[in-house]
This record gives structure tokens, C-alpha cells and sequence, in this order.
């Protein structure tokens, strides 16, 4: 009898020993689960969320501007809204022969040069297309880009398109910065090239380029260089050596008579280099390229 409640005891005290491990073991379990589901959740990526709709402006001369009548001239800034999805619309406010200072400031550059080399400006009243542009309702807001090309106008000698190099830096910078202070993303781009050949070689022929890239460094702003990369497109097209005749075969499909200015056809084929650019910097604007 003695024995049998000997027993008994033991017996109670393995099933009360077992029963606690496994209370302890479970738990333990269940920490270890919670623990790796949190990690889980914690190293899952964020979903993504849908692209917020952006306005790309653009400030140039006429090989960016709108065709106003007829074939030629078409800048390529008419053909960079096909190259987006609907969630982007691009606003062209490029304007034929306009310089960087004739552009912001229209008819307030004079005729007459300064002291200092420069075209005298009247006034500093900026022309109603920057204004729009910086209107803090219906212009610029965060997220947009604005787009800057000049420099084929600026090397004229004569006001009021002339600039000089440093002014040119200047009003690039500062229109950039204008941008920025809006929360919006500016991109410099230097002058695309017009055709000319050196033998069978097309060459580059714009100014203010060291002066594109300056002002991108003083903006904290991306420059797409378009002179060399419309001068590789026109060597990948074979257009040199060529004979004068620009209004015929694949050069004439491509430019306008002056050699300067773009039919449709060469418009789209810069828009695309400009694209191209967005994408190859990795710019955010190029989750929006179709």
C-alpha cells in the first residue's frame, strides 16, 4: 500500500513536470512564429503606390517650340508628349527665336548692348510665359519638371537676342533654381546641333555648352547633353559626307532647308534621344515612358 502511494506520487509529479515543459515549449513556439512573421512583414517591400500625375514644361527656341503653320519648322518638344503615358502632359512654351534673356524677358531687352557686352534689359518684368510658369496656382508645382534649352539664338552679336556666356550661366541657374523653390525637378539640356560635315563625319557647331553643365552643377540639376547626342544620332544615319542639297533624301526628311530646324519626322527622332537620356540618367520622370 505503502508502495502503491509511492507510485502515485511519482507518477503525479512527471505528468505536472510534462505538462509545464510542454506549456513552456508551446509558448516558446508560438514566440518564435510571432517573431518570424514580424520579421517577415517588417522585410516585405511597400506596395507601390499609383504614379501621381505630372505636368513636364518645356522653355526653349524653335527647335523645341511648337510648328506654328506648314511642314517645317517642328521642334521636338511637339513630339515628347507621344512618349509618355496619360498620366503626364507636357506644356510647350518654347518660343522661335528667342535667346535665354529674350525668352524671360521678351520686350524689355533692348537693342543696345551696355557697358558690359550685354543687351540692356528696361525692365525686369518677366514675360507673361515665365509668369505663367511660376504662378503659384496653375504653374509649376511639386513633382512637375521643367525642361531648359537655349544657346542657338544667344551667340547672335546683335540685341536683344545676344548673351554673353557668363550672363547665359546666369539666367540658366536662376530659372533652374525658380524651379526648384516650386518643388518642381529642372533639366538643362545644351543646344542641339544643326548638320554639318567634316568629310564624312557630322560635327558639333553650339556654344554655351561648358555653360549648361555649369549652371546643372549650380542647381544641383541634370544636364542632357543634346548636341552630342543628336550629333551620334546624325553619324548613326550616315548624313555626311553630304553635297548642300538639304532638301531631299534622308537629310531632307529629316531637317527643314535651313539645316537648322526639324521636318516631323527628325522632331520625333530628338524627342527620342530626349527620352532616351531620361531613362539612361534613371530620372523619375522616366517611369512615365511608354
Amino acid at each position: 500500500m505503502k508502495r502503491l502511494r509511492i507510485r502515485m506520487l511519482i507518477t503525479t509529479a512527471l505528468v505536472i513536470a510534462l505538462s509545464s515543459f510542454g506549456v513552456r515549449a508551446a509558448s516558446a513556439a508560438e514566440s518564435t512564429a510571432a517573431d518570424c512573421a514580424d520579421a517577415s512583414s517588417a522585410a516585405a517591400p511597400a506596395p507601390r503606390t499609383a504614379a501621381q500625375p505630372v505636368t513636364v514644361w518645356l522653355a526653349g527656341d524653335s527647335t523645341m517650340a511648337n510648328p506654328s503653320a506648314g511642314r517645317c519648322p517642328v521642334g521636338w518638344g511637339s513630339q515628347f508628349d507621344a512618349l509618355f503615358n496619360t498620366d503626364v502632359t507636357v506644356r510647350n512654351h518654347a518660343v522661335g527665336g528667342r535667346s535665354v534673356q529674350s525668352w524671360l524677358y521678351e520686350s524689355n531687352v533692348s537693342n543696345t548692348k551696355g557697358s558690359d557686352g550685354e543687351c540692356v534689359i528696361t525692365s525686369p518684368t518677366y514675360s507673361a510665359r515665365w509668369q505663367a510658369m511660376l504662378n503659384a496656382t496653375t504653374g509649376m508645382k511639386a513633382g512637375d519638371y521643367l525642361f531648359i534649352q537655349f544657346g542657338i539664338n544667344d551667340s547672335s552679336s546683335t540685341c536683344p537676342r545676344h548673351v554673353g556666356p557668363a550672363r547665359y550661366q546666369q539666367l540658366m541657374t536662376m530659372m533652374a533654381k525658380a524651379a526648384l523653390a516650386r518643388g518642381a525637378h529642372p533639366v538643362l539640356l545644351t543646344p542641339v546641333a544643326a548638320i554639318t560635315c567634316s568629310g564624312s563625319t557630322a560635327t558639333k557647331n553650339r556654344g554655351f555648352v561648358n555653360q549648361t553643365f555649369a549652371a546643372g552643377t549650380a542647381a544641383g540639376a541634370p544636364v542632357i547633353d543634346l548636341q552630342t547626342l543628336s550629333v551620334s544620332l546624325y553619324n548613326s544615319l550616315r548624313f555626311c559626307p553630304h553635297n548642300g542639297d538639304f532638301g531631299s533624301g534622308p537629310v531632307g526628311a529629316f531637317f527643314c532647308n535651313d539645316r537648322t530646324h526639324f521636318d516631323t519626322h527628325g522632331a520625333r527622332q530628338v524627342a527620342g534621344l530626349v527620352a532616351g537620356d531620361v531613362r539612361r540618367q534613371n530620372l523619375p520622370l522616366a517611369v512615365y515612358l511608354t
